[in-house]
């Protein structure tokens, strides 16, 4: 299913702002960019304002949250980023890249891995005056502060379920001498793919007050239809899967008792069933793209000649 045409957001807080040109400056400072991205979309929850400022430095994509995505989906992703960093041409403003999956039952890896390869990819003795320094970046709710705390062995980075809960810059040191920043959420103000700002909302970066919840989750539930009717028909015990992402909702509705008075089916309480189904894994592990995905998403770009470093905003949070 694929949709065309920008989507705009009205959720840009002013402390994104700032967050950005804070961004644009420290960028130069650092030897390698760690990027957090959502498993279930990786290509969705990739920020190409992230993608312009660290041009030649060496990334580690983390893709979070791979216990709640489709584990051969999540494979595909990690071999075409290590592919993309193979065949990238030297030419081209981007540096190497190696990703790696991490879920709850592989933390210690994860936190093992982490200073080893940004020590590797950076390739300069460490010491007095000559720690690595990496930043943490990515969307909001992608799950930046989880890492941080995992990497430090101790709560430092407050936590939440909502987009937006880190509001400044942290810096830490981490046991192995790394120097590690924390930085807010960061979104781009223009969406050209109305894909990627559907993904994004259902998997919960984007606050529910900037989208129709109800057309977001119409747009969630064609995908589980199309692309794992199984688990949608198991977990809501389903004799025959409907037609459409409305349908679901419908049944969903219908079968968790959303109703309102004469029996009409609350389709905000239905969507709301469906969406925190998904976001908390009960339905099962599910990606939401593939990199198969990227062929349509590319014409989209190429429709698109908008820099993402280009764009203003107005910043309310000072």
């Amino acid at each position: 299913m694929v949709r065309s045409g920008a989507l705009s957001i009205q959720w840009y807080p002013g402390h994104m702002a700032k967050a950005r040109r804070d961004l644009a400056k420290a960028f130069p400072k650092q030897d390698v960019i760690i990027e957090v991205l959502d498993a279930r979309m990786p290509y969705a929850s990739s920020n190409p304002i992230v993608t312009a400022l660290r041009k030649q430095k060496p990334c580690i994509k983390i893709l979070s949250k791979a216990d709640l995505a489709d584990p051969a989906i999540t494979l595909a992703w990690v071999r075409h980023f290590e592919n993309q960093s193979k065949e990238r041409d030297p030419a081209l403003p981007s540096g190497p890249v190696i990703a790696i999956a991490s879920s709850s039952d592989r933390l210690g890896e994860t936190k093992n891995r982490i200073p080893e390869l940004c020590k590797s990819l950076v390739g300069h003795p460490t010491g007095p005056g000559r720690s690595v320094r990496a930043m943490v970046v990515g969307i909001p709710n992608v799950g930046k502060s989880t890492l941080i705390n995992l990497l430090l062995g101790r709560k430092v980075a407050k936590v939440g379920d909502e987009p937006a809960v880190t509001k400044m810059q942290q810096l830490v040191t981490l046991p192995s001498g790394i120097t590690l920043s924390d930085n807010p959420g960061l979104l781009w103000p223009k969406i050209s793919d109305s894909n990627v700002g559907y993904r994004l909302a259902f998997g919960g970066a984007i606050s529910e007050a900037a989208l129709d919840y109800e057309t977001v989750a119409r747009y969630g539930a064609e995908i589980l239809l199309e692309r794992y009717p199984s688990l949608v028909q198991g977990r809501y015990k389903l004799q025959e899967l409907p037609a459409t992402g409305n349908e679901l909702l419908s049944e969903i509705g219908r079968r968790r008792s959303c109703l309102k008075s004469g029996g009409v089916v609350d389709m905000h309480k239905a969507a709301d069933v469906l969406i925190h189904d998904f976001r908390g894994g009960v339905l099962g592990r599910i990606s939401l793209e593939t990199p198969a995905d990227l062929v349509a998403a590319a014409q989209v770009d190429e429709q698109d000649d908008e820099d993402p470093l280009d764009a203003t905003e107005v910043d309310n949070s000072e």
